[in-house]
């Protein structure tokens, strides 16, 4: 009689439990495991086998970060001693022991990511191929011991053909910005022979840059207050082929200013975001097409004329309340829209931003001001405080005459910060115009005089209306520096009596036929 097998047709015996099953995926999927962790934790699966140890060097983009390294009890002694640090403001107490503790584990972090460097660099040697890397990454904390950092960038700029370079000094907690330097000869030894094409550099001294003629984009993040005005200003002149340059959180003297004249750059994106400078003045970048300035004056020399910048197009104006103060001593209490706009600009996208009740820019002196903004298109006035009244937007509504698209964002009234005070009234010396005006939207619409008084002006002087959108809350959406998304219809925000009230009042100020008009009331 035939034995019965007790397993059931079709299934495969159940595979002795050593045999590794991972490995015996092909090599692209076991690659795209490897991409999803950090460089250290790729590095160490070389120890599982002589197959995994080959793997790694595959790898077209390396990190090497000390945030990957610090344990998690490095991050409670953080948060442990703030709370003290803000109890001691308070209560005057004695600080407790968590420094040293803290310090201990920023010491073995950095210790551990330098010799993870070293041992990578010394394997690699080793190898008769030529490794191929495409993107690197480094984050460290900027202390003495960073020969082996230097080392790796040099190697990954001559030897391995790298494209895409982040070098980032991270400040260790409660002691000044790193300020590491790169050796006499720069990033590499060969800088002409380089593929660089984007490069990161932050918490280091400025080395120089203008035989990388590869590098068409350049970001420098919380450099070295030691920095010289000349250096940064020599970036714009010394490396004509630049095309996108990001000046983000950099420091410099606070008695200079920075002076941009480069007739012959190729820049065409600029960003200065929350540096520590008094003012970036603009002379000449006649290929600039974007520009954004946020917590950070950027002002146009009166020496020069529109011609300077004839591709200038969007520009993102925002001016953060705590650097304002900060400055104040050198600043101008009072900016007239004209400092800003001299002369005539064919900007077509402008965003204009507010972080506290300062009102810095006013009325010019001379009345009514001349249209300085001819090429205007779309225009974004946000985060402006709700205790303000309805001359500020007129102003830049009067100077706009070929205005399609108009949106206005009021943040919401925050106990905590200052007001300013109201601010009363000022209405037009001349009767508004604007015959271009196509769609105008309001979001944080909070019903009061002031702002029910400047949709009325709207809609009673742009005959042209399409479209008319009030939004009680929402959030403002940006996409990218230079464009921007209003908030989107939502429930049970207005009642009926408040929809009938609002509906009418529009309709009183409308002069003309309200066929083509659209109301949303959001």
């Amino acid at each position: 009689m035939a034995r019965m097998s007790l397993r059931p047709r079709g299934r495969r015996p159940r595979e002795a439990c050593g045999d590794d099953r991972l490995s015996a995926l092909p090599d692209d999927l076991l690659l795209l495991v490897l991409r999803r962790l950090d460089t250290r934790a790729a590095l160490a699966t070389g120890m599982l086998s002589r197959r995994w140890a080959n793997l790694p060097h595959e790898l077209d983009a390396l990190d090497f970060r000390v945030s990957d390294i610090l344990p998690p009890r490095y991050h409670r002694c953080i948060l442990r001693h703030r709370g003290v640090m803000n109890w001691i403001a308070y209560r005057h107490a004695i600080p407790n022991s968590l420094m040293p503790a803290i310090r201990r584990h920023e010491r073995r972090a950095a210790r551990a990511l330098v010799r993870s460097v070293e041992s990578f660099i010394d394997a690699d040697d080793g190898r008769p191929s030529r490794r191929k890397v495409s993107r690197l990454r480094l984050e460290f904390f900027g202390t003495h011991n960073t020969a082996g950092i230097n080392r790796l960038i040099s190697k990954a700029i001559d030897d391995w053909g790298v494209e895409e370079l982040e070098a980032v000094g991270k400040p260790m907690y409660w002691r000044q910005p790193p300020t590491h330097e790169f050796p006499s000869h720069g990033l590499c030894k060969d800088p002409r022979a380089s593929r660089l094409r984007t490069l990161t550099l932050g918490g280091c001294v400025l080395p120089p840059l203008h035989e990388y003629g590869g590098v068409t984009k350049l970001v420098l993040h919380g450099m070295a207050a030691s920095t010289p005005a000349e250096a940064y200003e020599g970036v714009f002149t010394s490396c004509p082929q630049l095309q996108v340059l990001h000046l983000e959180s950099c420091f410099l003297d606070r008695r200079k200013s920075l002076v941009v004249d480069a007739p012959m750059s190729e820049i065409r994106e600029l960003v200065v975001d929350a540096c520590d400078i008094i003012s970036v003045k603009l002379r000449s970048l006649p290929r600039l097409q974007n520009l954004a300035s946020m917590g950070t004056q950027v002002l146009f020399d009166r020496r020069t004329s529109s011609s300077s910048f004839p591709c200038l197009r969007q520009w993102h104006l925002a001016y953060l309340y705590g650097l304002a103060r900060k400055f104040s001593r050198w600043l101008e209490p009072d900016l007239t829209l004209d400092r800003f706009f001299h002369y005539t600009l064919d900007i077509t996208d402008l965003i204009v931003r507010f972080t506290g009740p300062e009102r810095w820019i006013v009325p010019s002196s001379c009345s009514p001001s001349p249209p300085l903004l001819r090429s205007l298109r779309r225009l974004l006035v946000a985060d402006m405080p709700s205790s303000w009244d309805a001359s500020w937007p007129s102003i830049l509504l009067d100077a706009a005459p070929s205005l399609k698209t108009l949106h206005i964002h009021i943040a919401p009234r925050d106990a905590k910060k200052p007001t300013g005070g109201e601010f009363s009234w000022h209405h037009p010396t001349v009767p508004l115009h604007n015959y271009r005006l196509e769609e105008f939207a309001m979001a944080g619409f909070g019903g009061t005089m002031s702002q029910v008084y400047f949709v009325k002006l709207v809609v009673g002087a742009c005959t042209a209306l399409r479209h008319v959108s009030i939004f009680k809350g929402g959030d403002l959406k940006y996409k990218g520096n230079w464009d921007w998304e209003m908030p989107r219809l939502q429930e049970n925000s207005w009642n009926d009596k408040e929809k009938e009230t609002m509906e009418k009042q529009i309709m009183d100020a409308v002069s003309c036929s309200t066929d083509h008009l659209q109301i949303v009331l959001g």
